[in-house]
């Protein structure tokens, strides 16, 4: 009897691991699913399917459209009308700056442009009337370009005291308070249009000429689980000579809801195909280095059972390497499965 209650060590652990992950799962391990009309758990057939081989590489999500506006004036920020999140209009009002040096050149070189042609009218009539010479009209002339040139450099300065968006969009970033000193080339806000996104990756140089043969790929989120399709592939001729990487530009559908730029993503990129024994990430259940799956039998019966799982297959499925068969059921809902699985054997008491 006493050899019968003695358990190896490891064998101990695993045990305890297994009958924890049967009898203690919480609520924030649960999966939704419809049961079906027997009101079991729903289930899936695990079968291998043909799945796409993948090369994932580290990217980050960036707007294709994005703008970061700087000072083109040396002034104190009197207003700020935009702040991050906040979607704009191309040529709206985002910000103004007190300009009154600039507005104060801008009037001395009005002033002076309104002598200087004056100066060139008397000086052309009275060359018409050969009281001066060409030469004298000539001068006179160009100083009249001149004035003009100052006036028009002065009035577009004067214009930067209102700083307007170049793009319609939404502000990522106000680099800038009201009150702060504007200087000319200080950032002070970005601005990048939603509609359009794309994916930066870098790839190895080693890849390049198998993957470019293919050119397909997908994204993967992984803070979420989701998976997106990509419009187009695009990798640059180029390669960086200190990293020997080039760089991939994977560009997503408009308006894809939740991606923002900025955000850690993986890409995949298929590079042939094979049959792969899958099983959706809903039906897993982790507790530390315990992977497991609730198997269900021919009698509706839900089993827990460990498993070894490998990477993520394009898709968003796992690949079994170990505990499954081709044509088994298991469950989509593992908390439920357990905690019915719990209860079989109290009511049969």
């Amino acid at each position: 009897m006493n050899e019968a209650i003695r358990l190896p060590r490891k064998g101990t652990l695993l045990l305890s691991a297994l009958a924890f992950l049967a009898g203690a799962l919480p609520a924030s391990f649960s999966y939704a699913a419809e049961p079906n009309q027997a009101g079991a758990p729903a289930s899936v057939v695990v079968q291998a399917r043909e799945v796409d081989l993948a090369f994932p590489v580290e990217a980050t999500v960036e707007a294709v459209r994005q703008a970061t506006v700087a000072a083109q004036v040396a002034g104190r920020v009197l207003e700020v009308r935009a702040d991050a999140g906040q979607r704009v209009k191309q040529g709206e009002l985002l910000m103004r700056i007190d300009a009154r040096e600039a507005a104060g050149s801008d009037a001395a070189a009005k002033a002076t442009l309104a002598q200087a042609r004056a100066a060139y009218e008397r000086t052309r009539n009275l060359h018409a009337q050969k009281f001066v010479s060409q030469a004298a009209l000539d001068q006179a002339a160009a100083a009249h370009k001149a004035a003009e040139g100052a006036a028009s450099s002065s009035g577009a300065g004067l214009s930067h005291g209102t700083v307007t968006a170049p793009i319609a969009g939404i502000v990522a970033q106000r680099h800038t308070e009201a009150g702060e000193l504007a200087t000319p080339g200080k950032p002070l806000i970005t601005i990048y249009d939603p509609k359009g996104l794309r994916v930066i990756a870098s790839l190895p140089q080693y890849k390049l000429a198998e993957l470019r043969k293919s050119a397909r790929a997908r994204i993967e989120l992984p803070e979420s689980g989701r998976w997106i399709d990509v419009l187009r592939v695009e990798i640059l001729p180029t390669v960086d000579p200190r990293s020997h990487t080039a760089t991939a530009r994977l560009y997503l559908a408009d308006n894809v809801e939740g991606v923002v730029p900025g955000a850690y993503a993986r890409a995949h990129f298929t590079v042939g195909q094979a049959q792969k024994l899958t099983v959706p990430p809903a039906a897993v259940l982790r507790r530390g280095e315990v992977t497991a799956v609730y198997v269900i039998d021919d009698k509706g019966a839900a089993k827990l059972r460990q498993v070894r799982l490998g990477e993520a297959v394009t898709g968003g499925e796992l690949e079994v390497l170990a505990g499954l068969n081709s044509g088994e059921r298991v469950s989509l809902s593992p908390v439920k499965a357990g905690i019915e699985a719990k209860a079989a054997p109290a009511a049969a008491r």
